[in-house]
């Protein structure tokens, strides 16, 4: 199997310096603006809770049913911003049905309309018990909000749920960052993007083309099948269908310890990867950031190997 970076121990530290140094290169010259857009965007967001509820005078179990997905926002509208859990515990309620609202933005589908009210219930009466009346000023005089005032209170909570997703935020922007480094590669090589990716295409793609975000079926240690999300699926030209197309997993880090403790999440894709279509299956990182010796060592045992961003012509060495 060729082999690119992971054979190549010497140049090892050398890419990592540069890997890092594009890393805090882009980290100084978008992150602030990648948070500062989310947050602009955030604030419209809370806006709009606002006037959904009356400006907070409306917080009730009617209001939640019509709009489960401002949950995440009143939790940042009180003093203290209170987590998931805690309100959970204070409510009384299952943690499922808050993570029903926040993450899939419904209301659980099996609960009764009956045990769904009292549990939506008790969780407006602890939010009501605990809004911040210092950033809404209205709810303490017994005013309407002005235009000014409900602004004020926006881009506040907006910097306090920004500052609870900060991380995922600028781990997307990289994503989007690295998969754009990607298509642009392999489109000025004559590359197309595959329409409609499907786990079962995987190995029937035509040559020259690739894919995001594609699902692969692996199989496990006992031989059942599990879903792989690949971010990059790329069947090179020339390939004779049926074939294993190129899968690629784009990694990004902005220190050394995450990346450490994460190192194992890859080794196991490629087993079961492996496991699915065969051991000559190609598993590679997308590398940019911080990731040092010791991981691409642990990396290169395990039978991966990587292109770093900051040379992604290393691609072409591996068939692309």
């Amino acid at each position: 199997m060729r082999l690119v970076n992971a054979n190549r121990p010497e140049r090892w530290k050398e890419d990592v310096r540069t890997s890092v140094d594009m890393f805090n290169s882009w980290f100084l010259d978008f992150a602030p603006l990648t948070f500062r857009e989310q947050r602009q965007a955030t604030a419209e967001q809370v806006e709009g809770m606002l006037r959904r509820t009356g400006d907070l005078i409306r917080i009730d179990a009617t209001t939640l049913r019509e709009c489960p997905e401002i949950l995440p926002v009143l939790r940042q509208a009180t003093a203290p911003p209170i987590a998931r859990d805690r309100l959970a515990g204070l409510a009384d309620v299952p943690r499922s049905l808050l993570t029903s609202m926040e993450r899939e933005e419904r209301l659980p589908p099996r609960a009764g309309d009956a045990e769904l009210d009292e549990w939506l219930g008790r969780m407006t009466a602890t939010i009501r018990r605990l809004l911040d009346v210092g950033i809404f000023p209205w709810l303490e005089e017994g005013v309407e909000a002005e235009e000014r005032d409900r602004a004020i209170a926006a881009s506040i909570v907006a910097d306090r749920l920004c500052g609870t997703l900060a991380d995922p935020i600028i781990r997307n922007a990289q994503e989007r960052r690295q998969l754009t480094a990607i298509r642009r590669f392999l489109e000025a090589r004559g590359y197309e993007e595959h329409s409609e990716p499907l786990a079962s295409e995987c190995t029937s793609m035509e040559p020259g083309t690739f894919a995001f975000r594609m699902t692969v079926i692996g199989l496990s240690e006992d031989g059942s099948p599990v879903n792989l999300p690949i971010d990059a699926v790329v069947m090179p030209l020339g390939s004779s269908l049926p074939c294993v197309p190129l899968m690629v997993e784009a990694k990004s880090a902005g220190d050394f310890t995450n990346t450490n403790k994460r190192r194992k999440e890859e080794a196991t894709k490629i087993r079961q990867l492996r496991a699915a279509f065969g051991e000559q299956t190609r598993l590679i990182l997308f590398l940019c950031g911080y990731f040092d010796c010791g991981y691409l060592g642990y990396e290169a045992a395990e039978g991966l190997d990587w292109v770093w961003e900051h040379r992604v012509e290393d691609f072409i060495e591996l068939g692309i």
